[in-house]
């Protein structure tokens, strides 16, 4: 099993397919994008599905969540999907998108055995959606959640950002659009994750902040917490529910004692934390004759390193050195 030394277990596997992405949210990443890792340097698919394989059948991966930057842009999303929904016992299988493609991977993507979505979507305004991620998407955005729900990958899952004097005026206009569709919202306050290294915690929207604009329009009844487990969103039934809405305080409310995350960056770095600022190097070992027992070794003592906390009210904290769309959420 992975087990770090504080006794907790990873049970969710996050595993990013590529560092690229079609978007650039200004919370990720600047207008004129990044420097991609070189495709050699990328984990073949071959390679993710038997990483992802020994996790579910060797180290007690019970949940396979498929990331990115953009994970739709990777050509071999359904063949690595179908593989992981091969393996047993079967994981719970996952996708975090910006839902651009969406519209017409969600069918191949649900037969080939993908469970649910999570799709990000930070406005319901063209212009703000335009200003955020200096892209004119918002059409496309809408049509991929649609069809995720159509063919049943449910529950349909929305993340949202709020940020101060962009979006931050959106949170009900928001609530109320998947209270209607049916999706399940869920707000996360802005980490500092950009590759600019800009983050400011006094221009995040904190989760006090986004309760607060929702208690003046909704009557929010926090749920069952003994429900909550491992999970990072704090629920809250919405006018009695059974409708919910979610809370991901990351910096202000840590979730830290209960995390059951590892992850796996599209080059094959164990990351065992969010906000590590050390890596494993999976890639190296794979490609030069690693046994699977080997990998599974090496994989363990990643996870056994992992510290208490992220450490983000650390005067000493450090910000990762590799932006969100080269960790994989």
């Amino acid at each position: 099993m992975l087990v770090d030394s504080f006794g907790r277990m990873a049970t969710d596997l996050r595993v990013s397919l590529t560092d690229r992405c079609n978007l650039r949210c200004t919370y990720c990443m600047p207008p004129e994008g990044l420097d991609w890792l070189p495709k050699p340097e990328l984990l073949t698919a071959d390679e993710i599905i038997r990483l992802v394989g020994i996790g579910v059948e060797r180290l007690g991966i019970t949940e396979v969540r498929f990331t990115g930057g953009e994970p739709l842009l990777r050509r071999e999303l359904v063949e690595i999907v179908t593989a992981t929904a091969a393996f047993g016992p079967r994981p719970q299988i996952s996708l975090t998108t910006n839902g651009i493609g969406l519209a017409r991977l969600a069918g191949p993507l649900a037969e080939a055995g993908l469970d649910r979505v999570n799709v990000s979507l930070d406005t319901l305004d063209a212009a703000t959606f335009v200003r955020l991620s200096h892209r004119d998407r918002l059409p496309d955005v809408l049509a991929g959640l649609a069809a995720a729900d159509r063919v049943g990958l449910r529950p349909v899952k929305v993340n949202t950002v709020l940020m101060r004097g962009v979006n931050e005026d959106e949170a009900v206009p928001l609530l109320r659009y998947c209270l209607d569709k049916g999706y399940e919202l869920r707000f996360i306050e802005q980490m500092p994750l950009d590759a600019q290294h800009g983050w400011q915690r006094e221009n995040m929207i904190t989760a006090d902040e986004i309760l607060g604009r929702l208690n003046g329009a909704f009557e929010l009844t926090e749920d069952d917490p003994g429900e909550r487990g491992s999970a990072p969103a704090e629920l809250f039934l919405v006018d009695g529910g059974p409708q919910r809405v979610g809370v991901i305080g990351s910096v202000t409310r840590p979730f830290c004692g209960a995390c059951d995350r590892v992850r796996i960056t599209a080059d094959g770095q164990v990351r065992n934390c969010l906000f590590a600022t050390e890596e494993s190097d999976l890639r190296a070992a794979l490609r030069g004759g690693a046994t699977d027992d080997d990998l599974a070794e090496r994989w363990m003592a990643a996870v056994r390193g992992k510290k208490a906390g992220h450490g983000i009210d650390d005067p000493a904290f450090l910000q990762p050195a590799r932006p969100m769309s080269a960790i994989g959420g």
